[in-house]
């Protein structure tokens, strides 16, 4: 299989960082749309794809997250170009006799409320990750958070409650370096180990 060379590894790890300040160059939908072509591919369990997204872009739909950040978060995700917010459908199993035809994957799911969970919570957050990196991809940056309110979130974005929000991530074009220093990382020996 074919590798990224050392540049595109760079664009993805070893230059990416959560980043803060972002340019005043706006995020189209055209470019959001290119990096959910990108992210869409990566691989679910069962292709179920639970990953629902809202992406606050406008200043009232900005105003109506204001209320649900952390303090420390508040003025970065104001000033951000977009703020995606990753939630999970709880529903997702209502697609799968055309996401995943080979087998009868809905009733895997129906009824069974701890399966659901587990599953649209484990790919929601694996597919919201491969997003972050097709967007690095396409030159975006991204600052993953988890300092606000869920259920403010919810209440104000996914009233049905049929979606649940797992994360938000501010994007946009990176505006200089970022204004921090990367934090330290485990080394393989640290986290890992080969049996």
């Amino acid at each position: 299989m074919p590798q990224l060379d050392e540049a595109g590894r760079n664009i993805l790890f070893r230059e990416a960082r959560s980043h803060v300040p972002f340019a005043d160059t706006p995020v189209t939908d055209a470019v959001l749309k290119a990096v959910w072509d990108l992210a869409r591919l990566g691989p679910t369990s069962a292709n179920c794809q639970p990953l629902r997204i809202v992406f606050v872009r406008s200043p009232e739909a900005k105003e109506k997250l204001r209320p649900a950040l952390s303090a420390g978060n508040v003025d970065k995700t104001m000033a951000a170009p977009v703020t995606a917010i990753f939630a999970q459908d709880l529903e997702f199993y209502e697609n799968l006799p055309r996401l995943f035809p080979q087998a009868d994957a809905r009733s895997w799911f129906v009824g069974n409320e701890a399966v659901i969970r587990a599953t649209a919570f484990r790919n929601s957050t694996l597919q919201a990750a491969y997003f972050m990196l097709a967007a690095r991809a396409l030159g975006l940056a991204c600052g993953p958070m988890s300092g606000f309110d869920n259920d403010k979130v919810d209440a104000t974005f996914f009233p049905e409650g049929r979606i649940v929000s797992n994360f938000i991530c501010t994007l946009g074009y990176p505006a200089g370096p970022t204004s921090h220093p990367r934090n330290p990382r485990l080394d393989f020996d640290e986290a890992c180990r080969v049996e």
